[in-house]
Formats: structure tokens, C-alpha cells, sequence
């Protein structure tokens, strides 16, 4: 019976303080086992995608409580870019989420009751420093460990070895997409997020990314991660809507 709990059926409002998008590029054959039935790969060439976001999370909330109310977190998430084509013929972009770090437990409990996103606790560390801002996150076995630097201030180009072959081709791939896609087995259905956004602009930045040990692991133990891009937006309003089933063909 959890599932009808895990749909998320609450509204959820936010204040992102910083949003830090890193986008990896893998081989399709490599990401294409991992999606459920419904979702394909989104992929550029012989890519797929894998992204890390990071985000600093204020006041976030049901939509229909008062701000005061509201809890700040920080989390990480690991997403394949999928696309979904729904009932209606409407063929959406969106992210499949593999796992969810966070530094509060509240968050991770009710996280994980309300939604599939597998939230698990992390010591979490976000620390400015002039135009640069470092995050660096510890967890349990350093099963996802990440050290990265976004330097906001220095001119953006594409990272060495990114399969895109200008800014504006990577930025189709800046994370996160309109929807977050999710599947629920015991009704064979996918299950739809809709984030809204407002003023949602995210720059390249220049990144050095020290550690990410989530790619270290299976699947992804024998596979060479590229980096792609890495965008960054701060200081906006984010909002998800309800949960949206829509039952799959059957098999």
C-alpha cells in the first residue's frame, strides 16, 4: 500500500539559494538497462547522460503552508536525462532518479515516505568563498561521495572531452528538466512530477570536480564517466506539482 502514498501527492514549494548541475556522459549501451519499462534514453549521439545535482533547498514546504513553516536542506541527486511518451502522443523530457543524498533526516524519512526518490543521510558541506562555491558531501561507505568547486565567475567553456560540441547543444542537457519520472511496479504505471520554475536561466560555470564516487560502483564500476557540462542558477522559486499516474500498455 505504500505506493499510493509514494506518488507524490502533496504540492511542494522552495526557495533554491543554489542550484549546481554537473552532467556526466556514458555510453548508451551502459544507462539503458537501467531504466524501467516506459522511459528511453534521452541521448545525444551514442550518449546518455547521468546528472548530479546539487541544490540548497529554503523554506520548502507543502504549497499550501505558510513559508515560516517551511525546512532547508541540501541534497544531491543522480538522474538519468529519459524521455517519456504519454497516452495523448505528448513525448516529455525528464529525469529518472538512481538515489537522493541529504543532510537532514527529517528529510530523508518523510522524503522517502512520500516519494521513490530513495533519500539516504549524508554529512553535507556547501561553503562560499568569493565566486566560488565548493560543496563536498560524505557517505556511509563512500558509497556517493562528491567533492566538487563551481568557480561562478570565470568564463564558461565546455569541459575537455564533452561530446557536445557547443554551449548551446549542452545546454539541452542542463539538469533539472521539467519532470521527474518515476515507476511503480505494482500497477505497472509511471508516475509524473512536474517542477515549476521562474526565471530559470542556468549558466555555464567551470567546475573541478575532486571526487564522485557514486560512478565508482556498480553499474557504473567498468564505465568512464565524461563530464559534459555544468550549470549553475541561484536564488530562484521552484515548485512540483502532484504526482501524475498514467498506466502503462500491458506487456
Amino acid at each position: 500500500m505504500l505506493h499510493f502514498l509514494r506518488r507524490h501527492p502533496i504540492p511542494i514549494t522552495a526557495h533554491f539559494r543554489h542550484s549546481l548541475v554537473l552532467t556526466y556522459a556514458f555510453r548508451r549501451a551502459a544507462l539503458e538497462p537501467l531504466l524501467p519499462p516506459g522511459l528511453i534514453l534521452d541521448a545525444h549521439g551514442d550518449f546518455g547522460f547521468v546528472a548530479i545535482a546539487l541544490v540548497q533547498a529554503l523554506s520548502l514546504r507543502p504549497s499550501f503552508c505558510p513559508r515560516f513553516l517551511g525546512a532547508n536542506f541540501i541534497l544531491t541527486g543522480y538522474r538519468i536525462f529519459a524521455r517519456y511518451r504519454t497516452a495523448a502522443g505528448r513525448t516529455l523530457r525528464g529525469l529518472r532518479i538512481l538515489r537522493s543524498d541529504t543532510n537532514k533526516k527529517t528529510m530523508a524519512q518523510f522524503g522517502n515516505l512520500l516519494t521513490n526518490y530513495h533519500y539516504r543521510l549524508a554529512r553535507i558541506n556547501l561553503a562560499e568563498a568569493g565566486p566560488c562555491l565548493e560543496a563536498n558531501i560524505e557517505t556511509p561507505n563512500a558509497e556517493a561521495d562528491l567533492n566538487v568547486i563551481a568557480n561562478l565567475a570565470v568564463a564558461p567553456v565546455l569541459p575537455e572531452g564533452s561530446p557536445f560540441a557547443s554551449l548551446q547543444q549542452a545546454r539541452l542537457f542542463a539538469g533539472p528538466l521539467p519532470f521527474t519520472f518515476d515507476y511503480e511496479p505494482e500497477t505497472h504505471s509511471i508516475v509524473m512530477i512536474e517542477g515549476v520554475r521562474e526565471h530559470w536561466k542556468p549558466r555555464p560555470v567551470a567546475v573541478c570536480v575532486r571526487k564522485a564516487t557514486f560512478f565508482d560502483h556498480p553499474p557504473f564500476g567498468n564505465e568512464k564517466p565524461i563530464l559534459a557540462n555544468a550549470f549553475y542558477v541561484g536564488n530562484i522559486p521552484y515548485h512540483w506539482g502532484r504526482g501524475v499516474r498514467e498506466p502503462l500498455p500491458n506487456l
